[in-house]
This record gives C-alpha cells, structure tokens and sequence, in this order.
C-alpha cells in the first residue's frame, strides 16, 4: 500500500470513528439510556451503513454466487431460513418478529433497497461472519465455499415471491420453545386418553 492510500485508510478510519462518537452522544442525550426500544437516529443509521460497507473486504464484495438458482434450491432455503433465520428476520424477511423488533439496531425488512442492492458477495460475507455490535451473529464455517449460505443468498433476492403456501410451508418448520414443544405434547397425550384435560394456553406478555 502506497503512503497517499495508508493516508486516505487513516483519514477515512478518524472520520468514522469521529461520526460514531458523535451518533453514541447524540444518542445517550436523546434516547431512552440504552434502551434498545429507541429507534436509532438518522446519524446511527448513516455510521452503522458506512461501517457494514467498511467491514466487508472488497475482495468479498466482489464474489460471485457458485450455486445456480433452481426449483431444488428454492426449496432448500427457504427450509434453512425457516429454521435457522426466521425467528429474527421472520420468515418473509420482514424482521417483523418479537426478537427482529427488539434487536438494537433492528432487524431490517431485507425486501428493501438496503439489502436487495448489496451484492451477493456483501451478502454472502454478513450472512458467514456476522455484524458486530449488532444482533447479527457469525453462520457457517466463516470460508468463501459454504454452498448453504450461497443458497441463501438466493432466498434473499427472491423474497418478494414468495406465495402464502410457501409462508405456510415455513412456518411448519421454525423452531418450536420449549413450552410450545411441551404444550403440544400434553395435546397428544390428551388425545390419546392419558390426561384429562389438553394443556392450557401458555400466557405470551
């Protein structure tokens, strides 16, 4: 690296650095402490943009999707999102959940423009090593070469088409809690004439 691009990596490091201790400033003055309730401001936003885009390696950027967009792919990831993804971004990938509305900052709605226009590499890379300081944790081995994250990948730029059946479809396999597994349980052993009476509702705040 030349000494004129070390200079413009340092300045560009101090600005973001500098943004980022004005938005956390801004932040605690105005927020609720540090509530993750609050939805971030303006300037948060335009940091946190700036530190994703710095945080991905161009060469990762740059990536192309190996797997091909098929039927079987389709299928195929919609089952991993379903089970592995949803309980944050929900399963249309609106980030309309219990824990995706909590989440500081929130999960996003990844139908819009702010995903859809990163490119598969910058998507590929969040998805294997996760963001920090956010609710995005690391998936898969943290390679280049993990052909379900690729298949993701595909899930992600064809969310809008999903049909309610296949919605439906997905719910059947997001992870059940453990109190949803035991009330479905005491349901069987009701029906099969063990128990007197099936399990009552659980009570959700």
């Amino acid at each position: 690296m030349s000494p004129l691009s070390r200079r413009q990596s340092a300045s560009t490091i101090v600005v973001v650095v500098l943004a980022a201790i004005a938005a956390i400033a801004l932040w605690v003055a105005r927020a609720n402490g540090f509530s993750t309730r609050t939805r971030p401001t303006a300037i948060e936003r335009v940091v946190m943009q700036a530190v994703h885009r710095l945080s991905v390696p161009r060469s990762a950027r740059a990536a192309a999707n190996p797997v091909a967009f098929s039927p079987d792919v389709w299928t195929q990831s919609r089952g991993h999102f379903a089970d592995h993804c949803a309980s944050c971004h929900a399963n249309d990938g609106s980030g309309i959940t219990e824990t995706g509305r909590n989440l500081y900052p929130r999960a996003p709605d990844m139908r819009l423009s702010h995903t859809q226009e990163k490119t598969d590499g910058e998507l590929y890379w969040i998805i294997e090593n996760g963001i920090r300081l956010t609710g995005m944790p690391a998936w898969g081995s943290g390679g280049g070469d993990d052909i379900d994250t690729w298949k993701l990948v595909h899930f992600i730029r064809h969310l809008k088409e999903l049909t309610p059946e296949q919605l439906k479809e997905m719910a059947a396999l997001n992870p059940k809690s453990p109190t949803e597994i035991e009330e479905e349980k005491a349901d069987e052993r009701f029906l099969a004439g063990e128990d007197a009476q099936p399990a009552a509702a659980p009570h959700h705040h």
